[in-house]
């Protein structure tokens, strides 16, 4: 099977084309440093090809949820280089994922200060809070100069990253988070050189993955995009044209890979949204393409028998199967992941689901 088979990421190997996709557990402390438990977690799931951490808040003001943790303080990079130094004594490979959230936030966990977006929109519905769950607020509107400072906050967080351990970084573009909502149309209204035009809306997106090539290196930097997830507003007219050329743009950089996630949700609203994201962005890109979202063993396999994806990316199997490749490889069954423990908590629905065999 082609998941089995080994696969060269930049110049690293990876021993299969399993990739645990990143998956926010809300579990650091309220500093946003990891603990312990973290790196039992980290550890326990090496099986994997390539380990994606969870979104690593890239500064205070990235920040969106509680318990969620950073690599802006030399406490939180600590942390961190425990949980990659045991990954790496275990044979694997680990990247970190590098998060802002933008307007997906609230000022109750931001000490007091407005969540920033391009725009000063606010998502519609409401958002989980160490208080509770509370209506979106109206984001503050970055301003020229504070867009700018966000993208060096990248390039400092990325340097962060390397100097924790990690093997690469991945930006997250996806899922309604801010550069995200810097390519929406639905939450990008700005009328200068980050907003209106197709090329503008593209552009903090190309200048954030320019400057994460300039921290780490080349073939060590990621991205990942979500072209049709309309999650927390995010919409655009023409996601072809929107990609399309953020991807052309994409290709001319040094990355590892591209993480494409299929939609989440039914697109029935968005008749006019391409039905198959690796087929239609996965075909543009150059890169090693990472396929993520809804896969199980015989949909993930079929995905890489079709050629356009080189990796697949677990989530959820991953979050209940420490051992998936070993649980795939001999048809074994599969724990069922607990829902009311995904997100904050302890060892409970994190580090103590069981492996066929011993345990790391």
């Amino acid at each position: 099977m082609k998941l089995f088979e080994k696969v060269n990421l930049g110049k690293t190997e990876l021993k299969n084309r399993m990739a645990m996709a990143p998956m926010t557990r809300s579990r650091a402390s309220i500093t946003g440093e990891v603990s312990e438990l973290t790196v039992k977690y980290y550890t326990q799931r090496v099986s994997a090809g390539l380990i994606i951490t969870e979104g690593i808040n890239i500064s205070e003001q990235a920040q969106g949820s509680p318990w969620t943790p950073g690599l802006y303080t030399n406490a939180q990079i600590e942390a961190w280089k425990k949980v990659t130094k045991a990954v790496h004594d275990h044979g694997g490979v680990i990247y970190a994922q590098l998060w802002h959230t933008g307007r997906v936030g609230h000022s109750i966990d931001k000490q007091g200060n407005l969540p920033v977006a391009p725009s000063a929109i606010a998502i519609k519905g409401q958002h989980f809070t160490s208080q509770g769950m509370k209506d979106y607020e109206v984001p503050h509107e970055l301003s020229n100069a504070e867009i700018k400072q966000v993208i060096k906050d990248y390039g400092i967080a990325a340097k962060n990253a390397m100097e924790a351990g990690f093997d690469g970084v991945e930006l997250h573009s996806a899922f309604g988070y801010l550069p995200n909502q810097f390519l929406a149309e639905s939450a990008n209204h700005r009328t200068d050189e980050y907003g209106g035009s197709i090329e503008n809306r593209n552009r903090f997106v190309i200048e954030v993955m320019k400057e994460l090539v300039s921290a780490v290196g080349e073939d060590k930097a990621g991205i990942k995009l979500s072209p049709t997830n309309a999650y927390s507003d995010i919409e655009n007219t023409d996601p072809i044209a929107q990609f399309e050329p953020l991807i052309e743009a994409l290709n001319k950089m040094s990355l590892a890979y591209i993480h494409l996630m299929n939609p989440m949700y039914p697109l029935d609203k968005y008749p006019h949204y391409p039905k198959d994201v690796i087929d239609t962005f996965g075909r543009m890109s150059h890169h090693l393409v990472i396929a993520n979202a809804g896969y199980d063993q015989q949909t993930g396999e079929a995905e890489l028998q079709r050629g356009i994806a080189d990796m697949i990316s677990y989530g959820v199997l991953y979050l209940a199967n420490p051992d998936l490749p070993q649980r795939f490889a001999v048809g074994a069954e599969l724990n069922q992941p607990d829902r009311n423990t995904m997100f904050g908590g302890d060892e409970k629905g994190y580090t103590d689901y069981p492996f066929l065999n011993s345990q790391v």
